[in-house]
């Protein structure tokens, strides 16, 4: 099923209504889904590869203990910000400043990924500082991906709510 942009993100409490969270695509929701957007993200950084790999290393710790506590929700989500790491370091690995589309985001698709119509901004020469940091990003969303828990809880989560 497809992730639902139509909730009230700031009344859901995703741990209370699990039945309410949509895996969805790739990092769809992850600046959304409370209570562990508010947990994450301040440890979410990757502007040097040290800076990275202390982040992605809490990160995939906080993955840990979610699994452990049986919270799917919670690893799904720390799972997108190890993916948001890789995604949003190879962004600024390409484009100087961060900025990858033409124009701004149009109203309607305000916190939802994608180009919506605009066109991609010429690539500037890869900056390795950022690269590398994607790279540490990479191996522990991969690591995440992989984990044989998260597989399982993820199955066992679609089957129980359908998503």
């Amino acid at each position: 099923m497809p992730f639902d942009y139509d909730l009230d993100f700031t009344a859901v409490d995703f741990r209370r209504h699990p039945e309410l969270y949509r895996v969805g695509k790739g990092e769809q929701g992850v600046l959304l889904v409370q209570p562990y957007k508010g947990e994450i993200l301040p440890h979410w950084r990757f502007r040097t590869p040290e800076v990275a790999r202390e982040s992605a290393d809490t990160i995939y710790g906080l993955f840990e203990a979610y699994l452990k506590a049986h919270d799917f929700v919670g690893a799904d989500m720390a799972r997108k910000f190890l993916q948001m790491g890789y995604t949003r370091a190879r962004r600024y690995a390409n484009h100087r400043g961060g900025k990858k589309y033409d124009g701004p985001v149009p109203d309607d698709k305000k916190g939802q990924s994608g180009a919506h119509g605009r066109a991609e901004l010429p690539r500037a020469p890869e900056d390795p500082v950022k690269a590398e940091s994607a790279a540490i990003f990479k191996i522990k969303w991969d690591e995440a991906r992989a984990n044989p828990d998260y597989q399982e809880q993820r199955a066992e989560f679609q089957e129980r709510y359908g998503k």
